[in-house]
């Protein structure tokens, strides 16, 4: 009896508990156990026999195209391109305030989110506090729109349009900018006019139209600036608005920022002594930022965001004396946005600029070039500063220096990948994020990559970025002067066919590549103007000496020319004729290559680069 109710208390084995012992039983028996690390040792060798593959193969790729380069004359060492030291007391970095004022971290934290470490706190140019008289729209005109028959409203009209006439856009056009009087547009989409602002009386316009036209239309048939400028009209931003005021009415104002350029002198008075010591420094003849080099990301920046905003504050001051008629005093100021550039392109460190710091130079030029513009539309400059600016500009040459920095970025990106550890590359390519989280790296394709790919595929992507870098390079013919756009556009097609797929031999090369294409046409554009200004001060000098433009330009050489620069597509002279109404028609073929008989386009791509 008790060996029957003992039996009933022991559990009866199910077959699924049983198959389960039996699985376990099984997985853990030697046989399993030695299959399994059987298996393991040969995905282990297979692993390392595919990573032993990959680096061999990646090796031997790099090393035929290093050779291949190198046989070109191509410096691919970047220990080659490192600038020597010069004396401190040549160095305009080591001039008082230059390094604390203008130079930033790495290019890895100058291009991420981390704050910079070398805060001001006492700021320098700093501004006296800006008034709010005239951050409201300005209103320049009144409109009322009448049917064609119609008795014309009471009240003496300034003028009597017609809304479908195309003639009439010109002329409503004329009339806006005779209301506000002589004006420039600022660096930062500003209006600075020569009078006080309050002292601007709109204009009073009448259009006959056969039906009400909406506000858009109005704002169509009004021009987009209150000056002629820009090389691309069409990527001008709006400066005027249209308000609609009644049924048949609307006011057209400008909405942009306003001042009078006695104004703007005051409030930027206080950065004078700021200013004073920058051009002082920069008649230093060299420039080179503290650091040993040896890693190419990791040394010392300018501070961008510090030199533009210098700049933009000498720009406008030059505008501004421009309008008040004091030319020796805006070329005062013109002239050191110009030797800022100094702190780019002077040698030594000019042997291995950046990208960033060789487009950063461009775009200082693109800003020095439209002030020298305004004041030959105002007719502002005299003599002696038209010859000192054509002087100036006789230096700027800035096809080398990025040239210079395209083979510096290749020789920086080599010695990067050939020299930095794991960890290191994995923080470069995480942008310098200060402790970056495991989504943050899981997340990060670069990483991911770093982290786990054979060495190998470090080798193939410094083949696939340092070819392309080649085909860039080879679009500047710096013995003639010139930039071939249908090379760098060969290049841009290739670096699309090349690094579009999702390969892992191109996937690094695709986040070091640059735009190529933006940058040689920006380079290309930017130079073409400089050349431009240095024809059109020499033509405003010839005018200023007989009376009238020349019929050509060979009649500025020598006395208002050493020589004529060409146009840097295709090599050709630069393109001239005078115009019946005594003015002159300067420009180049443009990126297209092909003359369009003066003709702007609506993009860098279009029709010609003409000087305005």
């Amino acid at each position: 009896m008790n060996e029957v109710q003992n039996t009933a208390k022991e559990p009866t084995p199910t077959p699924a508990s049983g198959g389960v012992a039996r699985f376990f039983r099984r997985l853990l028996s030697w046989q399993v156990m030695r299959r399994a690390l059987f298996g393991l040792a040969c995905l282990a060798t297979l692993t390392g026999l595919f990573f032993a593959v990959e680096d061999w193969r990646g090796k031997r790729a790099w090393e035929q195209c290093r050779r291949e380069q190198e046989a070109k004359g191509e410096v691919l060492d970047w220990t080659a391109l490192i600038p020597a030291p010069v004396p401190d007391d040549q160095n305009i970095y080591k001039a008082p305030k230059m390094a604390e004022w203008f130079v930033k971290g790495s290019l890895v934290e100058a291009v991420s989110s981390v704050p910079s470490k070398s805060g001001n706190t006492n700021p320098p140019f700093s501004l006296a506090p800006q008034r709010d008289t005239n951050a409201r729209p300005v209103l320049v005109a009144e409109v009322e729109v009448v049917l064609p028959n119609a008795p014309l409203p009471p009240g003496q009209a300034d003028a009597v349009l017609r809304f479908d006439d195309p003639a009439a856009r010109e002329q409503a056009a004329k009339l806006l900018r005779e209301a506000i009087g002589p004006c420039v547009l600022g660096p930062r989409n500003n209006v600075l006019t020569a009078g006080p602002v309050d002292q601007i009386k709109p204009v009073h316009l009448v259009l006959q139209a056969e039906t009400l036209p909406t506000t858009k239309a109005v704002a169509e048939f009004v021009p987009r600036t209150p000056v002629p400028r820009d090389l691309y009209n069409s990527s001008d931003p709006y400066y005027f608005q249209v308000d609609p005021v009644g049924s048949n009415a609307f006011h057209v104002s400008l909405k942009a920022s306003v001042c009078a350029a006695a104004d703007d002198l005051a409030q930027s008075q206080p950065a004078v002594p700021d200013l004073d010591l920058v051009r002082k420094a920069v008649e230093r003849p060299y420039a080179r930022m503290e650091s040993d080099y040896q890693r190419p990301f990791d040394h010392p920046v300018p501070n961008f965001v510090r030199m533009r905003t210098v700049c933009q504050m000498l720009s406008q001051r030059a505008q501004c004396y421009l309008l008040l008629g004091q030319s020796e005093a805006a070329w005062h100021e013109l002239a050191l946005v110009r030797d800022l550039g100094r702190m780019l392109d002077s040698k030594p460190a000019s042997g291995c600029p950046t990208l960033v710091e060789a487009m950063i130079d461009v775009a200082i030029t693109g800003l020095y070039t439209q002030v020298i513009a305004d004041g030959l539309r105002l007719h502002a400059w005299r003599e002696p500063e038209l010859a000192a600016i054509q002087q100036q500009l006789t230096s700027l040459d800035l096809p080398p220096l990025v040239r210079a920095a395209f083979n510096a970025e290749r020789a920086a990106t080599i010695r990067t990948f050939e020299t930095y550890t794991p960890a290191e590359l994995k923080q470069l390519f995480l942008f310098g994020q200060d402790r970056p989280g495991l989504w943050d790296k899981l997340k990060s394709p670069a990483w991911l990559l770093v982290t786990f790919a054979p060495r190998g595929w470090f080798y193939q992507n410094m083949c696939a970025g340092a070819r392309l870098d080649q085909m860039i390079i080879e679009s500047f013919d710096l013995p003639n002067h010139q930039v071939l756009p249908r090379k760098t556009e060969d290049m841009t097609k290739q670096a699309e066919t090349t690094l579009r797929p999702s390969s892992p031999y191109t996937f690094l090369a695709a986040i070091a590549i640059p735009n190529f294409m933006k940058a040689v046409q920006t380079l290309a554009r930017n130079q073409t103007l400089a050349n431009e200004a240095f024809l059109a001060c020499g033509l405003e000098r010839y005018r200023l000496a007989h009376g009238q433009y020349p019929d050509t330009l060979e009649a500025l050489v020598p006395q208002f020319a050493p020589k004529l620069p060409h146009d840097l597509i295709g090599g050709q002279p630069l393109k001239y004729h005078r115009t019946p109404d005594g003015r002159f028609v300067l420009y180049s073929v443009g990126w297209n290559g092909k003359d369009d008989g003066g003709v702007p386009g609506k993009s860098a791509s279009e029709a010609d680069w003409v000087w305005q």
